[in-house]
């Protein structure tokens, strides 16, 4: 390979930046060649309508895509919960690296737990803002089933601006993804871990997708020095179980497949998925264990499985209920 400079598209916003930095950092690794960021202003990065309103499949993807599919950029590097399901066939999914924290946080006043937060006090209900309908639905079911005095609330913008909120008083709390916050350096501003028998994450959070031109054998070759087969494996399945449940209910979704051991040994990998109406009051949760898939077939197979057991227990009739 020449050391012409292989070019990386990104969004522009801070965490896109740091994650796209890393990724770099390892392409630079592998191929011996220069790597140099081209940043992208997408869609999702300009509209200031509530994600759920602008549809959020897709709205930071698009532009990265058709700057890869001119040729403008080499390859481009995701949030992997932002692709939508369906793989273009003139991309390639090129390497799905060790996958970053998948669990959501809190970021709240007074270096609370969200517990704590929602402890019924002469302060009343706690505000906690989050821009996912996935999270408002399990966040209130858990208050709900807990006794806990919270009201979820609508937010938009980046890390500074959301954290800003709980700073300036105008929210007792945010939820965020912890990866993010790990990649910019942010980790310690965390009050509350939220465990994943509380709140699923988004299909595919934590893990970063790189994608490139389906027709450059040679840098699919060396990107894919980058992919963990375990991470691709998880990612996968639950992004089948997402594209079933799309098929059949347009509710919030959350999915997690984790590996289960046996001392050292890798035996099984087990799936969760959730979906439920943004206030709480309805969730359907179930959980699924099978063979580590070894193939992608086999990992599409286990989310399938699992998203038609929760559209029988009634998945699909949370039809509709789309936040707002």
């Amino acid at each position: 390979m020449s050391e012409q400079a292989l070019r990386l598209g990104t969004r522009r916003s801070k965490l896109a930046m740091a994650q796209s930095g890393q990724v770099a950092d390892a392409v630079r690794q592998v191929t011996g060649r220069p790597v140099e960021l081209v940043e992208i202003t997408t869609y999702g990065d300009t509209s200031r309508e509530h994600l759920a309103q602008i549809g959020g499949t897709g709205v930071f993807v698009t532009a990265l895509r058709d700057a890869l599919l001119r040729g403008e950029v080499d390859f481009a590097v995701h949030s992997l919960k932002d692709l939508p399901t369906a793989q273009p066939d003139d991309l390639a999914l090129a390497a799905v690296p060790v996958r970053e924290d998948p669990r959501d946080v809190l970021v709240a006043r007074d270096g609370l737990t969200f517990e704590g937060l929602g402890a019924p006090s002469a302060k009343g209900t706690a505000r906690v803002g989050t821009g996912s309908p996935r999270r408002m639905a399990q966040l209130n079911a858990y208050a709900r089933s807990h006794g806990l005095a919270i009201e979820t609330v609508p937010i938009r913008g980046n890390v500074d601006s959301r954290i800003g909120y709980v700073r300036s008083g105008e929210l007792d709390g945010v939820v965020l993804a912890a990866a993010g916050l790990h990649r910019i350096g942010r980790i310690d501003e965390v009050t509350d871990f939220l465990p994943v028998e509380t709140v699923l994450p988004a299909p595919g959070q934590g893990a970063l997708a790189i994608e490139c031109a389906a027709d450059n054998a040679d840098l699919i070759a060396a990107l894919a020095e980058l992919d963990d087969p375990f991470t691709r494996a998880a990612v996968t399945a639950e992004r089948s179980l997402l594209a079933a449940l799309e098929a059949g209910c347009s509710a919030p979704v959350g999915a997690l497949a984790d590996l289960l051991a046996d001392g050292q040994i890798v035996t099984e990998m087990r799936l969760r998925g959730v979906v439920g109406t943004t206030d709480g009051s309805t969730l359907v949760q179930l959980s699924t264990t099978g063979p580590v898939p070894e193939t992608h077939d086999q990992a599409m197979a286990l989310g399938r499985e699992l998203a038609a057991e929760m559209l029988a227990k009634g998945a699909a009739g949370l039809m509709g209920e789309r936040a707002h």
